[in-house]
């Protein structure tokens, strides 16, 4: 082998090496995706105190309509808890959980009513989480009933929910809504 021979193939082997540390680099440069948390659902995910809320949205017909909150909220402590959920014209709805425990806001519960979303349907709009002396404010996505999923869910429109409605610690939640408007109202499992 020549001299001229020995130098092409050292320049080829330069370039089959800068090429595979070009493409194994790239998790280096780059962020990691499985390190991100992130809610893969429609709802949003939050955590207040020793409460983690997960898929949290609220369904309803329109921004001065009835919005019911779906979701889930888990209890990490050992004492029962009880989550306010404060939103839009002082509607307001609480959930209690008791400790070491999950409420499932979905269609085996009563319905957790907020008396108004807030924003049409589409968009989000800003509650106040509270437990005990922990206080948050979240941008929550309101959805309708266009997506078959969130049609069961839709506060019924002969109803009146009042602003304030509370969450039974066994999974279900109350509201203060007519009798049939709570026959027709089930909360999402998420």
């Amino acid at each position: 082998m020549n001299t001229v021979q020995r130098g092409k193939l050292a320049m080829a082997a330069a370039a089959i090496g800068v090429g595979l540390l070009s493409v194994t680099g790239c998790g280096f440069v780059n962020a990691q995706q499985t390190s991100h948390q992130y809610s893969a659902s429609d709802g949003v995910r939050a955590d207040l105190g020793k409460l983690q809320l997960r898929n949290i949205l609220i369904v309803s017909n329109g921004e001065n309509q009835p919005g019911r909150v779906i979701g889930a909220v888990f209890n990490q402590g050992t004492s029962d808890a009880t989550l306010t959920i404060s939103g839009a014209n002082g509607s307001q709805t609480e959930i209690p959980v008791k400790a070491g425990s999950e409420t499932y806001l979905n269609d085996k519960s009563d319905a957790a009513i907020l008396s108004s979303a807030g924003t049409t349907p589409g968009g989000l709009t800003p509650v106040t989480i509270r437990s005990g002396s922990d206080s948050s404010t979240l941008n929550v996505p309101v959805v309708n009933g266009t997506l078959p999923e969130y049609q069961k869910y839709l506060p019924s429109p002969s109803g009146s929910a009042s602003p304030s409605g509370s969450a039974s610690p066994s999974g279900s939640a109350s509201s203060s809504a007519s009798p049939s408007a709570s026959a027709t109202e089930s909360a999402a499992g998420h």
